[in-house]
């Protein structure tokens, strides 16, 4: 594992965060030894996205019908820099990456706020499709939302 980071990482710029969710981690989250199990971060981070998408009008399972494309998952990345533990609170903020012509980076930064550690970062790389599953263009509506002008969907 990484050095302990505490408080707010430092570089480049980061874009605001879209959305944030905070909650203490179960028994199912762990391991026999009570440590954070490494495939947890996974549904958490696309529970937060999709509560996200849902937040502006755009129900993944209705996508397709509504607008004519969907959205896959292309590549996921995560760094573990600290361990969290049965019963660590925990927030989740997402934000926007890079955008692409056909691909948007979500990323995600999981904090322990009890101590200010920052104990894993992620990223989700999701493309835009047409109902053949090829790439297309982001639609307009989904780039107002990356870029927070907002949906009137």
């Amino acid at each position: 594992m990484a050095s302990q980071q505490t408080a707010e990482p430092s570089g480049e710029t980061r874009r605001p965060v879209l959305h944030r969710h905070t909650q203490r981690l179960s028994y199912a989250d762990t391991d026999p030894a009570g440590i954070l199990y490494y495939a947890t971060w996974f549904p958490r981070m696309e529970a937060l996205q999709t509560e996200w998408l849902f937040l502006n009008g755009l129900r993944q399972d209705t996508l397709l019908e509504r607008f004519g494309w969907w959205t896959v998952s292309r590549a996921t990345h995560c760094d573990y820099l600290a361990a969290a533990r049965l019963f660590d609170e925990i927030t989740i903020e997402l934000r926007v990456g890079d955008i692409g012509t056909s691909s948007v980076r979500f990323d995600f930064e999981m904090w322990r706020p009890a101590d200010r550690t920052l104990v894993a970062t992620a990223s989700n790389w999701l493309v835009t499709v047409s109902p053949d599953q090829r790439p297309i263009r982001i639609p307009e509506i989904l780039l107002r939302c990356l870029d927070g002008t907002g949906n009137d969907a």
